[in-house]
């Protein structure tokens, strides 16, 4: 529907709880309607078909990128991972954005970031690249976005997905940094609207105490009531 904010979280089945706090946590700060759906490659198998590499650190690493054909290239989508926790309502993102309405798609614009460990959640490889962890949070207009089919997503190498290299570098616009701050790389600012357990969510054991877990904690006590 045209009034309805459609968003969509990366699904990994080694972390289906994340999935589900932040979903609530989203609906918890949102004043406007939202539609969230998971991008699970179980529910994709019917146009879909690349499976989860070796190199990818979560079963969603490619299948992010069909956000707009799932949209059916209308208006505008959210994508975002399933290791984060929604602090800010989702309509300041609408209004943020709707003053560059041109644009291709907005993320947080990490530069120069470089991982400070080898190894992330799971002994997943950490592997540094330009522009790494921009597409972990990115609002998609979606008609413009047109050359993201399932055929192409299937078999585009990752970085072109990654480093948007199928679009121009001036049509990516570039959100508040507050909108996807990386727990455990920066510090926490006093205002925050996501925080993304890069690293390892709360849900991980060895992550239960990282910088900011009791955000993700307070939700999901939430959900447990």
């Amino acid at each position: 529907m045209k009034n309805i904010f459609k968003i969509f979280i990366g699904y990994d089945s080694r972390e289906k709880i994340a999935y589900h706090v932040l979903s609530h946590s989203i609906i918890s700060n949102a004043t406007i309607p939202v539609q969230i759906t998971p991008i699970n490659l179980k529910n994709l198998k019917r146009f879909y078909k690349r499976p989860k590499a070796k190199n990818h650190s979560t079963e969603f690493s490619i299948s992010r990128f069909l956000a707009p054909y799932l949209s059916n290239y209308q208006g505008l989508s959210l994508y975002l991972d399933c290791d984060f926790i929604m602090l800010g309502d989702v309509a300041k993102l609408l209004s943020f954005v709707s003053k560059k309405p041109n644009k291709v798609l907005w993320c947080v614009k990490h530069r120069k970031y470089i991982p400070k460990d080898k190894f992330k959640f799971l002994r997943e490889k950490q592997l540094p690249y330009a522009k790494k962890n921009w597409s972990s949070f990115m609002v998609f207009n979606n008609a413009k976005c047109k050359i993201l089919t399932p055929k192409f997503v299937a078999k585009a190498h990752g970085l072109i997905l990654h480093q948007f290299k199928w679009t121009k570098e001036n049509q990516i616009g570039s959100l508040p940094k507050n909108w996807n701050i990386l727990v455990g790389e920066q510090k926490i600012p006093k205002k925050v609207n996501a925080l993304h357990y890069t690293l390892g969510g709360p849900y991980f054991k060895k992550h239960s105490k990282c910088q900011g877990a009791k955000h993700w904690f307070k939700y999901k006590k939430q959900i447990l009531m």
